[in-house]
């Protein structure tokens, strides 16, 4: 475990090695899970502000799920998540031609449409972020992949030799800032060379 400012880091993030591989996975963890995407309080208005936006992206399901279930719901273990299809695929998703699942946010945002890249959750995965039930200033940051879906990318991460926490750079810091990103990675480091 590393512990930075009030975030306690499992050693897996800095050990393991991983690099999505769409071409194996086709996006699955957009369309397999207990609930939508997990929205920091903030980002409900990220939501909100790029929805006029994405709409054009939608599929017919996906605008449906949002007219019924709201631009986001809440779930009691999740807290604010996105809507979802069926219990199913991200209302904010769709399937593009060669079968991997295409963010509309991210679609929006690489097309220089909208400022926000899409929610932290998905942009860290497969770490996780859980808050300490005892003490709400507390995170604890773990590397948790699916076994089922994200075999490809562990696979892939192993054979081109790249951190869990390296390849997640631009999300971590994202949600961390730059001098957490540069201390993880020196602590990485220091880690290597003892």
């Amino acid at each position: 475990m590393i512990a930075i400012d009030n975030k306690l880091i499992s050693d897996e993030v800095i050990e393991e090695q991983f690099v999505c591989d769409l071409t194996k996975c086709k996006g699955g963890c957009c369309e397999d899970g207990d609930a939508g995407a997990p929205l920091e309080n903030w980002e409900r208005k990220e939501v909100d502000k790029a929805l006029a936006i994405v709409k054009p992206y939608l599929t017919k399901e996906g605008l449906k799920a949002v007219n019924e279930q709201g631009n986001y719901t809440y779930d009691r273990e999740f807290g604010w998540v996105t809507p979802t299809v069926n219990g199913g695929i991200c209302a904010y998703g769709y399937k593009g031609k060669d079968g991997v699942i295409v963010c509309t946010f991210e679609q929006a945002f690489n097309e220089g449409k909208i400022g926000w890249k899409k929610p932290l959750s998905c942009h860290l995965f497969p770490i996780r972020i859980t808050t300490s039930k005892q003490d709400p200033d507390v995170e604890y940051v773990n590397y948790q992949p699916r076994e089922d879906l994200c075999g490809g990318g562990c696979s892939l991460g192993k054979q081109l030799k790249v951190p869990a926490y390296v390849f997640l750079k631009e999300a971590i810091i994202r949600k961390y800032g730059e001098e957490f990103y540069e201390a993880l990675d020196a602590t990485a480091e220091h880690l290597k060379r003892g």
